[in-house]
């Protein structure tokens, strides 16, 4: 046995035990007639003590010859330390060595692997395995562990069945681009890697399994925006003979569960939102409902009073940042600077002074007076103290710029606190989105979405006006999942491709395998897919998913740890029958 004990279980109970521990040198502190070292496993570290007076020589020299991150085993005896460390599990033992053995030598590491460490993401992502040596790193992936285990558990418990699907798969012309795997066996053809089992589940639902899941691997070539992986992970889950409501209710119970399991939180609401509202009152369809900052609309109240920026907008809207009257010139130039910004791409912003005495100061009073300023307060829920920013334009512009200030002054004003959770459902979608440059529409969600029953009537007469029976759950003002209910029946789904551009042709062609399917029978069933990884982060207090994926690729796609994507040999090309043109 390379150990008998762990590092990071031995306690005062163990004391006069002989034992083996093996793991990474973390640290060494040599004073000439004794050498301490930290012993390091994934379980802990426990301190190793080398004692002139009572370490075999041989043994004591080898000591002096370990460096960082060395692997060794050791031998000896669990003595009491003279120096506790109430901070750590094993810091009232220390084990007198008798016997070491290197296992491996080790390089210098790039970066000290510590929790606060001096790497760079950089290099730290070229050297993963390091990494994932540090508790930070480490704590994700076993914090992820335990939440994909609690999911399992609470599904399996409500007689859902795990059912792996296929990756290699046909491409299908929805959504992001398909990563493309060429076949050998089949000249000039390719398969797909799936965006998700989204024809597999349904086709299960077909197949009578009533009540599917699957931790799945789903893959978009598409340009990363921050925080994206071309690899993802999602909790997905099917239902037959269900409704939207039964859908929810499941999904929520394993929301609460993992919380009250993972982090010790109890909730007791999820409020449900619809699309318009949440877009008209935070701007985006995954509001953070942690803080308030809603937005009032103040088209009536600030329009026809000689101020041509207003008077010409489709929108003049506001948001009141609480306590934040007391910003100077300054601090508001910095922020008028920020939503300039071409990632925000506002033209300007207004201020308004909401002061402890009632009265109002703002950069146009040139145009409005107090009473119309108390106006203002009054639709934007402002209080004495508070501080009125104003934007205007297009609706949709203006209210996307509007809700990035509202996340950042929420950010600046500590109001994102990760120990808080706020699930929010938002449901009705519209259906479908016009695309203007294209001259046709696209499913919001995905071809394969239910329409509201009630708004079924108005496919023919006027599609854009009809919702989806889909829903997104959101938490902390991220979507972690989404879901629909499904297209059952053959006619309708035709009728969904049609509205959608498909010839008959091409929808044969692509989803000819789902149509036939529906002909034998199809349940109405719907469903929910979380993504994992972002769920597992927000729970982990985090607002990254790159610690909680064990080797994420950079913002370019890369795994810079093992150099892919890379090019490969002519033989492989010419045995797939591809010939590159690079020009």
């Amino acid at each position: 046995m390379y150990r008998s004990h762990n590092n990071g279980e031995l306690n005062a109970t163990n004391i006069s035990n002989e034992v083996t521990l093996a793991g990474w040198v973390q640290k060494s502190r040599d004073k000439g007639f004794m050498i301490w070292v930290d012993l390091r496993d994934r379980y802990g570290i426990t301190q190793l003590i080398f004692d002139e007076q009572r370490t075999d020589k041989a043994v004591f020299e080898k000591a002096k010859s370990l460096g960082r991150e060395f692997v060794i085993q050791i031998k000896g005896t669990v003595i009491e330390r003279e120096s506790k460390n109430p901070n750590m599990p094993t810091g009232d033992i220390e084990i007198l060595v008798s016997e070491i053995i290197i296992l491996n030598e080790s390089q210098l590491p790039p970066f000290t692997i510590e929790d606060e460490t001096d790497g760079g993401e950089d290099i730290r992502m070229k050297y993963r395995y390091l990494d994932i040596r540090r508790n930070p790193v480490k704590n994700s992936l076993l914090f992820r562990h335990k939440v994909a285990m609690e999911v399992r558990k609470y599904l399996s418990d409500l007689d859902f069945c795990e059912v792996e699907t296929p990756y290699l798969i046909k491409s299908t012309p929805e959504g992001a681009r398909d990563f493309v795997v060429p076949s050998r066996m089949n000249e000039g053809q390719f398969y797909a890697l799936p965006q998700s089992p989204q024809t597999f589940k349904q086709l299960l639902m077909v197949g009578g399994m009533d009540k599917y899941f699957q931790i799945v691997k789903c893959f978009r070539d598409e340009d990363l925006r921050a925080d994206r992986q071309p690899e993802f992970t999602q909790i997905d889950c099917e239902m037959a003979f269900v409704e939207q409501e039964d859908i929810l209710n499941v999904f929520e119970g394993l929301t609460r569960h993992l919380l009250k399991e993972m982090k010790d939180v109890d909730v007791t609401e999820f409020p449900r939102m619809t699309y318009e509202d949440a877009m008209k009152t935070y701007g985006n369809d995954k509001p953070d409902i942690r803080f308030d900052m809603k937005f009032g609309e103040l088209n009536e109240v600030a329009q026809h009073k000689e101020f041509p920026v207003f008077n010409t907008a489709e929108l003049v809207v506001g948001i009141a940042a609480p306590n934040c009257a007391s910003y100077t010139r300054k601090e508001i130039d910095a922020l008028i600077d920020w939503v300039k910004r071409p990632q925000v791409g506002a033209s300007g912003m207004i201020y308004v002074k909401c002061e402890a005495d009632g009265t109002f100061k703002s950069s146009v009073d040139k145009f409005y007076d107090q009473e119309d300023l108390k106006k203002w307060a009054e639709i934007t829920h402002s209080k004495p103290g508070d501080m009125i920013f104003v934007l205007s334009g297009l609706a949709h512009k203006t209210r996307t710029q509007l809700s990035a200030l509202r996340m950042e002054l929420a950010t600046r004003l500590g109001l994102r606190n990760p120990s808080v959770f706020a699930p929010l459902w938002v449901v009705d979608f519209p259906l479908l989105e016009w695309d203007e440059e294209n001259g046709r529409y696209h499913a919001m969600h995905h071809p394969f979405t239910s329409p509201k029953p009630e708004d079924m009537n108005l496919i023919e007469t006027d599609p854009g006006k009809v919702r989806a029976n889909a829903y997104d759950m959101v938490l902390n003002g991220n979507e972690i999942g989404g879901g629909s209910i499904r297209i059952h029946d053959k006619s309708l789904q035709s009728r969904m491709f049609d509205l959608l551009g498909f010839s008959k042709e091409e929808a044969e062609n692509q989803f000819g395998f789902l149509m036939n399917a529906f002909q034998f029978g199809a349940p109405p069933h719907g469903g929910l897919a979380f993504g994992l990884d972002r769920l597992v982060a927000i729970l982990g207090g985090q607002e990254t998913i790159r610690d909680f994926i064990a080797f994420p690729k950079n913002n370019s796609g890369r795994d810079v740890m093992i150099d892919a994507p890379s090019t490969i040999e002519n033989k492989q090309l010419k045995d797939l029958h591809i010939k590159l043109d690079l020009k």
